[in-house]
């Protein structure tokens, strides 16, 4: 499912949230190339010109290491504590902007409209994942249980907690446990 094509809806705590888990997953991978990383943030509805130089990626894979911990988090108090930390340590003071009247009115948490990159993905997504934790009582999300896959998700909605970032993973894995019981068994 794409992002929404309205501003509202693109620029919700969902949309944030989901930007967050798409950009700790580029970003985690081996060197990504700024392309590779404007390519996420358009897909998540961020307008070019978008100028990133491979300083501002470096910058911005130190902040998704960090905002991995929180999807990492085993339970709701350990979320909330790594999150406590993170505004803390880098973000600014609550603002509405609409950007020159370019957008709707908005929060966020970074210094200003044009800070960098990375200050601006920090205080986007601490701020998404403080509504999220709120909103749920529980960890906004998880890291894949399966061995060959380090992506982050996101975990809404009731029902038992997720393990898997996708079916594709969950398969993989329960088809991989099937063969290993069907060799446990063969004579």
């Amino acid at each position: 499912m794409g992002p929404p094509s309205d501003w509202s809806s693109r620029h919700s705590v969902a949309a944030t949230a989901r930007r967050t888990s798409a950009l700790v997953n580029v970003l985690s991978g081996d060197d990504p190339e700024p392309g590779a990383v404007a390519e996420v943030l358009r897909a998540h509805g961020e307008d070019d010109p978008l100028d990133l130089s491979a300083r501002d990626v470096q910058e911005m894979r130190a902040v998704a290491a960090l905002l991995r911990e929180v999807f990492a988090a085993e339970d709701v108090d350990h979320a909330a504590a790594t999150l406590n930390d993170l505004l803390q340590r880098g973000a600014g003071r609550l603002r509405l902007t609409s950007h020159a009247g370019r957008t709707p009115w908005h929060p966020h948490l970074d210094g200003h409209d044009d800070a960098p990159w990375a200050e601006w993905f920090l205080a986007s997504s601490c701020l998404a994942l403080t509504v999220l934790i709120w909103d749920g009582q529980r960890p906004p999300g998880g890291v894949c249980a399966s061995p060959t896959c380090a992506n982050v998700f996101l975990a809404q909605g009731g029902g038992q907690p997720r393990r898997y970032c996708s079916r594709r993973c969950a398969t993989r894995e329960r088809v991989a446990a099937h063969r290993q019981g069907l060799r446990a068994t063969a004579p």
